[in-house]
């Protein structure tokens, strides 16, 4: 998967149409240089790729071209953001690309989802102790499952918090009042 894929679907669908120059200064400003290693050239290539396979429309305007998302790119957005929230990866970039576009759950897919992620983390964490009990190879190779059990555990304290959160109502979640989450409602978000 890829996580400027989804940011950029992300970022299309909360403008409802946007150009090349917006969709990277929103994914800069986010820091998805430094989380996901999302560049200039990767959007202007995902922008392409995703036009080609029928995600996106492009309109050829006097001084830039704008996209906007089709069905079969809300389909794709929907697919990439809940693998991103559901599935444990060792690389952080599709978990960051998923929690910066999550109002676009939910409130309950979002919590079902992040209760996948946790039986999964918790799945991860117990296998990691079971390696590391019949490990039998030298005994600095211990630290490989010590910190695959340590990641695991500290995650799945992330998981739960998250869900307590979002069980405690925080965050506008799709279909909530002032929820991000709605496809074209980021211009009603900056202008206030």
């Amino acid at each position: 998967m890829s996580a400027t894929r989804l940011l950029v679907l992300g970022v299309v669908r909360g403008y409802g149409r946007a150009h090349g120059y917006l969709i990277g200064n929103d994914l800069l400003a986010w820091g998805a240089d430094q989380w996901a290693n999302v560049k200039w050239g990767s959007i202007y290539h995902a922008l392409k790729q995703l036009t080609k396979s029928g995600s996106l429309i492009e309109d050829f305007l006097a001084t830039r071209t704008e996209y906007e998302l089709t069905e079969r790119g809300e389909l794709e957005f929907q697919k990439l953001l809940r693998n991103a929230i559901r599935r444990p990866e060792h690389r952080p970039d599709m978990l960051g690309a998923g929690l910066a576009l999550l109002p676009a759950l939910t409130r309950q897919d979002a919590i079902m989802l992040l209760r996948e992620r946790l039986a999964a983390l918790e799945a991860q964490r117990d296998d990691a102790q079971v390696q590391l009990r019949k490990s039998q190879g030298p005994e600095h190779v211990w630290e490989l499952y010590t910190l695959w059990g340590h990641s695991a555990e500290s995650s799945v304290e992330w998981t739960q918090g998250l869900l307590t959160r979002l069980e405690e109502g925080r965050y506008a979640m799709a279909g909530e009042p002032d929820s991000p989450g709605k496809p074209g409602s980021w211009h009603d978000l900056k202008d206030a």
